[in-house]
């Protein structure tokens, strides 16, 4: 069964998406319109000793209780347009992660931090839609800003708890709880109705609640540090396109740590360590009406795509030997390689089919 993925926006217009690892159709997550403010023991018992249990559930609601005063304060909400995100308070200069549809088009925000009793002015540094992230800055900085801990992604494991927080419908401070359903997801959303139409490789998938709003907020463990930015959650297609419970998607941490990182040093990202084929390329389908490969509209001039050979109007068909049937199936495929990388492409011109190899070049 194919999977029919799509993101809501901000302003709940439906986006195409795809994904090559979830059956389930991706929506929201993400931006949302401003709103108004019993178990058997292993010894053989049937229940666990009431002191053991109220013990360990007490350990727990500590340990979530410390992480949401750890963290939160660190938690914004972005006014952009007549929409409402979240971001995150990426250091002690003002600088707030988030994420890029979050910002849109805008260059100018309303940022409501927890230090501060008024909304303060936030202006774009820049915007990097390829990974869905952003960075945005006080304009002045509150004193007592607080910024958040980041984590390390190899450490993320399938299994382990963790704390959604953000804005979602325009609440802010809201806090959901979870565990990492998988990782090493990849996920592509569409370019039209305000959607980046970015391929996102490595995603963390969560079972903790994400609704539109939560879009740029936080996704915690609970040593207190971020794993992930949310970025898209689920729907059921089967259910009318209504919340798929325990699907939602995060952006992470070392992704969302080298793109700010670069954006803040140098105002834009230099080194994305993303491939690319180096071409502009659209869909095309087949006698069957159904998405039979990309075709080549032009090609960037000593890409890797022209030093292979491939030129425009040829039809590409096969990456590796991985069928390619329009452009978010080729993205997805390049997600997980590294520019420097040789693959070979095969590709038809003039209904006779041909394979090159070709050596990837950076996003």
């Amino acid at each position: 069964m194919t999977a029919s993925l799509r993101r809501r926006s901000a302003r709940r217009i439906p986006l195409s998406l795809t994904a090559a690892t979830c059956l389930v159709a991706l929506v929201g997550g993400c931006s949302g319109t401003a709103a108004p403010g019993s178990g058997t023991s292993l010894s053989g018992s049937s229940t666990p000793a009431a002191g053991v249990e109220r013990r360990a559930g007490s350990d727990l609601q500590t340990a979530y209780e410390t992480v949401i005063k750890n963290v939160l304060p660190s938690v914004v909400q972005i006014e952009s347009g007549d929409s409402l995100g979240s971001g995150i308070v990426y250091d002690a200069q003002g600088h707030i992660v988030t994420n890029a549809h979050v910002v849109d088009r805008q260059r100018t925000f309303t940022v409501t931090v927890a230090n501060s009793e008024q909304p303060l002015k936030a202006t774009l540094v820049s915007s990097y839609p390829q990974q869905d992230l952003a960075v945005i800055k006080l304009d002045s900085v509150p004193s007592g800003l607080r910024a958040a801990k980041f984590g390390d992604t190899a450490k993320v494991a399938v299994g382990q708890i963790v704390l959604a927080m953000g804005s979602p419908l325009g609440l802010s401070g809201s806090v959901t709880q979870g565990i990492v359903s998988a990782v090493g997801r990849t996920v592509s959303e569409g370019s039209t109705g305000g959607g980046t139409g970015a391929t996102i490789p490595n995603m963390v998938q969560t079972s903790a609640a994400i609704n539109p709003g939560n879009s740029g907020g936080a996704l915690v463990d609970l040593d207190s540090r971020v794993v992930g930015i949310p970025t898209l959650a689920a729907a059921d297609p089967q259910l009318g396109s209504g919340a798929a419970p325990g699907i939602g998607f995060a952006i992470p941490v070392s992704m969302v740590k080298t793109v700010a990182d670069q954006i803040i040093k140098n105002g834009k990202v230099t080194d994305s360590g993303r491939a690319a084929l180096g071409i502009t390329g659209r869909t095309v389908l087949g006698a069957d009406l159904q998405p039979s490969g990309v075709a080549v509209v032009e090609t960037v001039p000593g890409g890797a795509a022209a030093g292979a050979g491939i030129g425009a109007g040829d039809i590409i068909t096969k990456v590796d030997g991985a069928a390619v049937t329009s452009i978010e199936s080729l993205s997805e495929l390049l997600a997980a390689d590294r520019p420097g990388q040789r693959v070979k492409v095969t590709f038809t011109r003039s209904g006779s089919a041909r394979t090159v190899e070709a050596t990837l070049g950076e996003m």
